[in-house]
């Protein structure tokens, strides 16, 4: 295993690009962004980008990655949470935690989403996958809750989700995406209260 620091360096300078890549693409969206930005953002020098990545789409796949593997980790925090409605509310509470940025950039996952579906090459569907995860696990958290209508319920809280991102960042008002929060966190509580009550 004499090769392992090695192969340690070139994972962490691969995952520097990859979390780069997700950062810039956020930040200036995927027509103007060139691998010289990212390898300034991940402070890599230019030429090293191609050993790892041949093309922007390349990057752009790993940014999808990057992506995924965020909301990997954030499922198993927010798993560890007692029940469903502290998952979904935690879940809630990280999104307005973020709602300066999505002010100046929107949705981190939906504004790419919204860039490669005016594509047909296969990472529309990369990071639809993504947003399935997350629409999955809110299906679970409402599941849990005992609503049959579990799979409307989380379609309609990821929806208010992208709906809100897109007006706090059209607006430059993180304040809607505060308010939208805290309505969304009474609706996940009106909903348990059904539940319980039925």
């Amino acid at each position: 295993m004499t090769h392992s620091k090695t192969s340690g360096k070139a994972a962490s300078k691969r995952e520097r690009l990859a979390n780069a890549a997700a950062q810039v693409l956020h930040e200036q969206g995927v027509a103007t962004t060139t691998l010289a930005d990212i390898a300034r953002a991940a402070d890599v020098p230019v030429g090293n980008v191609y050993y790892y990545f041949k093309t922007k789409d390349q990057l752009v796949e790993a940014a999808i990655d990057a992506h995924a593997q965020h909301l990997r980790q954030l499922i198993s925090v927010l798993d560890a949470l007692p029940t469903p409605q502290d998952r979904l509310k935690a879940l809630l509470g990280g999104w307005v935690e973020q709602r300066e940025v999505t002010a100046r950039y929107g949705c981190p996952t939906g504004t790419l989403a919204s860039e490669l579906d005016k594509r047909a090459d296969g990472l529309d569907a990369n990071i639809a996958e993504v947003m399935r995860v997350l629409l999955d696990w809110a299906e679970a958290q409402f599941r849990a809750m005992g609503r049959a209508d579990a799979r409307e319920l989380a379609v309609a809280l990821i929806a208010a989700y992208q709906g809100i991102s897109l007006l706090t960042n059209t607006f430059r008002d993180p304040g809607l995406m505060a308010s939208e929060g805290r309505r969304l966190e009474r609706w996940i509580d009106s909903l348990g209260s059904a539940a319980s009550s039925a």
